[in-house]
Parts: structure tokens; sequence; C-alpha cells
């Protein structure tokens, strides 16, 4: 197994449990952090391909396509989303001169709500609000908790034409060539070490609705290796990790795509290719066409002007550039003394140094005498908590009729509610919630149509988070 090396933000995944004890239940396991193994088992199935392994076909230029409203779209029962109120989350004017989009906002946490859901609704990726959100348990965030959105963005040097990934931020930006002062901007999951998505400048070569994967076989053998084989070739459907989109690009065997698998956006997770959320893919896929220049860079620290004030933002850079960190930041540092001396503005370095330290993808004024993150936090506007987040599992009520699994049994509450979030947030959910029960706290997933369906989940269960989940009709407290 891969390790993860990106996420400056996997020790506060580890610290709710660092570890899985034998459960009062009795359930096997191996002792694994159930983070880890959700990270790195349950959201890594891929979708790298060997050559001519996805079948496609070519689009025309769009000329006339009907343009989509841009909000959300609806969802699985066809329930249309309401758009957010005064605050943009996706789609942003931007000005010729100017480099820096969006603004910084709150919201409080409602009782069930985990920070994947809130940032899935608000276009922010896993590393964006975790990171940004440090004092915060991902999976169990206590209800009244504020949580901020970063949804300022400073854009990538590069031109601003098509398609722009920055691999460092986990970010892609799309310039629509009939819309010159938009910009769309979507969370991304990318390559994971060994798997990395390449670096350069190519092209959108295809297109293709409710693709088949044909799975390559270095990935058949990983699979196979931990007792999971996959076929040879994956249908359109639930199980498909291309999701309902895909475009071809010219760098062989690379795709940006959806993904059935919608929580591993914003990680490092893929084989390679670039994941986005399915109603993030369906808004590009409708406005791009063949021949779309795509542009991957790897850009850590990004500056701009807004007004007479200068912004840095910082991420960790990628481990397969790790080295080259030192450098690039002395590079920054000359080029912000440069830029501020030409406006005759200072720079305040130990502002600067603290950024490149935290690290957390927050644009920041870095002049003499600018505000503080805790200021700027401080001045965020709060957003209406919307009556549904988009995407967000909804868990059925059980009855005594039901097949069910009992995956395990805690005497901790918050363990039992982390791993019942987690199974809610695989690819497909598995519905699961906490229940209490003589003094303990079970994690019951279900209910399922009859037991081959139970069995299945009991099967992904055991490949995704090494636990022996127990099938048998419910039994309510």
């Amino acid at each position: 197994m891969s390790k993860l090396h990106r996420v400056p933000y996997l020790p506060l995944l580890l610290t709710p449990m660092k570890s899985l004890k034998k459960t009062s239940a009795g359930l096997p396991h191996t002792g694994i952090a159930l983070t880890f193994v959700l990270l790195a088992v349950g959201l890594l199935s891929g979708c790298q391909l060997e050559p001519a392994t996805i079948d496609v076909f070519e689009f025309p230029p769009i000329i006339g396509f009907p343009q989509p409203t841009i909000g959300f779209p609806p969802d699985a029962e066809g329930e249309q989303q309401p758009k957010l109120a005064d605050i943009a989350t996706r789609e942003f004017p931007i000005g010729k001169d100017r480099s820096i989009v969006g603004g910084l906002a709150l919201i409080s946490v409602h009782d069930g709500d985990t920070l994947s859901d809130i940032g899935r609704h608000f276009g922010l990726g896993y590393n964006d609000i975790t990171i940004a959100n440090p004092g915060i348990s991902p999976w169990t965030p206590k209800a009244g908790a504020r949580v901020l959105l970063p949804l300022q963005f400073i854009l990538p040097d590069t031109p601003r034409k098509g398609i722009v990934l920055n691999l460092a931020n986990m970010r892609m930006y799309y310039y629509p060539p009939k819309q010159p002062g938009t910009l769309f901007t979507y969370p991304a999951g990318i390559g994971r070490q060994g798997w990395n998505t390449p670096l350069g400048q190519t092209t959108v070569v295809a297109k293709k609705v409710d693709p088949a994967w044909t799975v390559p076989a270095s990935i058949r053998r990983e699979h196979a290796a931990k007792g999971d084989p996959l076929p040879a070739v994956v249908r359109p459907g639930p199980d498909n990790p291309l999701g309902k989109y895909a475009l071809l690009l010219g760098f062989t065997s690379y795709l940006i795509h959806g993904t059935n698998k919608p929580y591993g956006v914003g990680m490092q997770v893929s084989h390679g290719c670039v994941r986005l959320y399915p109603e993030d893919i369906e808004v590009l896929f409708k406005k791009t066409s063949v021949g779309m220049p795509v542009r991957i860079v790897h850009q850590p620290y990004m500056t701009a002007w807004d007004g007479n004030m200068l912004y840095l933002e910082a991420h960790e850079p990628l481990q397969k550039w790790a080295g080259r960190k030192t450098q690039q930041q002395e590079s920054l540092l000359k080029k912000l003394r440069q830029t501020a001396a030409e406006k005759g503005a200072t720079v305040d370095l130990e502002k600067v140094d603290r950024i490149l330290q935290r690290a957390d993808g927050i644009p920041a004024p870095i002049l003499a005498a600018s505000p503080d993150l805790p200021e700027l936090v401080a001045q965020a506007p709060e957003v209406q908590h919307p009556e549904h987040l988009y995407g967000q599992s909804v868990v059925p009520e059980l009855t005594d009729s039901d097949w069910t699994l009992l995956v395990a049994d805690f005497a901790n509450e918050l363990t039992a509610q982390q791993l019942a979030a987690m199974l809610n947030h695989q690819g497909p959910p598995i519905p699961a919630r906490k229940v209490e029960k003589n003094g303990s706290y079970q994690v019951i997933a279900g209910p399922f149509k009859d037991q081959k369906e139970a069995e299945l989940v009991a099967h992904r269960i055991k490949m995704d988070f090494e636990i022996d989940a127990k099938l048998g009709m419910v039994t309510i407290p």
C-alpha cells in the first residue's frame, strides 16, 4: 500500500482515533487507523488508463451549446438544490489586471455535518477545508462550531486560457473563451505518490459520456493482491470510478473525469487522473470543447496585488517537489522584495514566514501593518446554513425486518460516530449510524434489500477497513 505523502492535514485526521482496539463485540480487525485506511484504501480506487482503454468519441467544437445554470444541479432524486445567497463559490468575475478572487466566509455546523459535506457544498476540496480548520474534527465536528470557508483564491501565474490545474493546491481554474471576464474554479483529486499527475501543456482530445473503464493490468494486480479482484472492464454505473463524464487529455492515458468517490476530491488519491465532483465535471464537460488547452503546473506559492495590498497564498509543496522547497521560498522572498520596492511598499517578512509555516492556502496580506489571519476571520461574513448540504447522505431508518451489518462496537461514542461518518462517505456510500446499546456504541450499516447486498457491502468493509462485519437482522433498542 502506498503511503499518503502530501497532506499536512493527515495528522489532524489521525488525532481523534490513532488506532482501533478489539471491540466489545469481538469483531476482529488488525488495529490499523480507520482514518488512514479510508484515505489510503477506501478512496484510492483510481482511473489510470493504459493506452486505448476507454471508448471515446470526438465532439466538434461546441457552438451555441446551451449554457447550464451555475449553481447546484439536481441531486439523484431530481431535487433542485437552492442557489447560494450572497457568496460566490465556483464562478467569479475577474478583471484583466486582477489575480485574486472571492472572499472568506463562516458557517456554523449543524448536527450530522462533516467538513467534507460542508466543503463539497461550497466548492471546496478535503484539503481546502480541513487545513483551514485545524482545530475541528473533519468527521465529527461539534454542532455550533464555526467553520471557515476559504473561498478566496490567488490565480496561478499562467496564461488565462482554457483549463489550468495547480497540483500544489489541488485546484482547477477554467477560463471560458466566450466569457473573458469570468473564472470557474473547482477542487480536484490528483495522483498519489508513484502515480503522479504529469506537469506540462496538453489539450482535450476527446469527450465521453458514461465512459466504460478498461482496468489496466497494474491496477488489477494491485486489487487482486488484497483479495479484491476487478473485472477487465467496469461498465458505466455506481461502481465506475470515472463517473458520468470524462475529458480525455493529450497526455496518453490521463483524463479529467467525475468520480463515484466524491469525498476523495481534494486529496492525492488517484492513479494519476484528475477527479472533480460529479456536479463540477458536468458543468465543465458541457462548457469545454475538443482542442481546449490544458496546462498543469505546480505552484505552491502565489502572490497578488489587490488595490494597494500585496497578498500571499502558501501551500505545502507536493512530495515530488519537496526537495526544492528552500529554493522555491528563497525565490519567493526575492520576488516579494522586488515587487514591493516597485510600489514603494514594505513587506513584513515575519508575517511571510508565518504564512509559509502555516501553509493553509488562505491568501493573507503581507505588507507592514496589514491585518493578521485572526482579524481576517473575525471580519468574514457568516453564511446561513442550507436546509440540506448538497450530496450529504440521508441515512434511512431501520426496522426489525431489515438486513444489516454490525460493523463494530465501541466504548467511545466519538469513535463510533467517526466510523459511521466514514462509511457514509465511501463511494458508493454505505448507510451507517451509531446505536447506543448496553452502555456501548455499535456501528450498524444498512438497511440492505437482501442478504446478497449485505454480504457484498461486508466485503467492501473488509477490503477498505479490514473489519469483519457481522451479518444479521437488526433489533431496534
